[in-house]
């Protein structure tokens, strides 16, 4: 199967899990598969503890980088891929299989998919989607107490200490080697009409 692969990335709390959900709503299963790097970090055993002992997943090492390109080649091949999904240590949160199926169009997101050298020799298209620092915060603080159970004191020193610094070193400088960069301060809409009109031509001239 020939695949055309779209990376797409950002700082936490940009808007790239909301944005690839939208855009993945005008697909189905047999045209577009999407598979989240949130999957692929180490076990919690695994993670590097800051100076007071709180684990970083803002770093590039908390990512299994190795076990997503095999799997991204595997779906490249025509291969079937299942994952157990990461919960982050969220008690609350019961993980299940997922599982992901080759299709004319591969989707990978993360905070790391331009960063890591070996995942981004896999890129056809690069995106970047960044937003204003305030408005990134808020939504981190927003999904990290629902989906990982974290107070909001917790939220903010992991921003502080973990996210920003490594966004300001690592992940921002992508954006100068993106193939296309996405404001999502307020809507992006637009931006998800542009890109489906794309993949569809993109999959038209896969089946023929």
């Amino acid at each position: 199967m020939e695949t055309f692969t779209i990376g797409i990335t950002g700082g936490s709390g940009s808007g790239k899990t909301r944005f690839i959900k939208s855009l993945a709503t005008h697909f189905t299963s047999d045209e577009l598969c999407l598979v989240s790097m949130d999957h692929y970090y180490r076990p919690l055993d695994q993670q590097l503890l800051d100076k007071k002992g709180v684990e970083n997943f803002d770093l590039p090492q908390s990512i299994d980088c190795h076990a997503l390109r095999d799997d991204i080649i595997k779906l490249k091949q025509g291969k079937l891929v299942i994952k157990e999904e990461y919960t982050f240590n969220n008690p609350e949160a019961k993980p299940i299989q997922l599982t992901f199926k080759p299709a004319p169009i591969l989707l990978i997101e993360g905070l790391f998919v331009q960063y890591f050298e070996e995942i981004e020799q896999e890129l056809d298209l690069r995106i970047f989607i960044e937003a204003k620092d305030h408005i990134k915060l808020g939504r981190r603080i927003r999904r990290d107490r629902e989906e990982r159970g974290y107070d909001v004191d917790d939220v903010l020193y992991r921003y502080e200490h973990h996210t920003m610094p490594v966004y300001d070193e690592l992940i921002e400088p992508l954006k100068h080697n993106a193939d296309l960069i996405i404001p999502n301060n307020n809507d992006f809409k637009a931006a998800v009409d542009v890109l489906v009109s794309f993949i569809k031509l993109k999959i038209s001239g896969i089946a023929n």
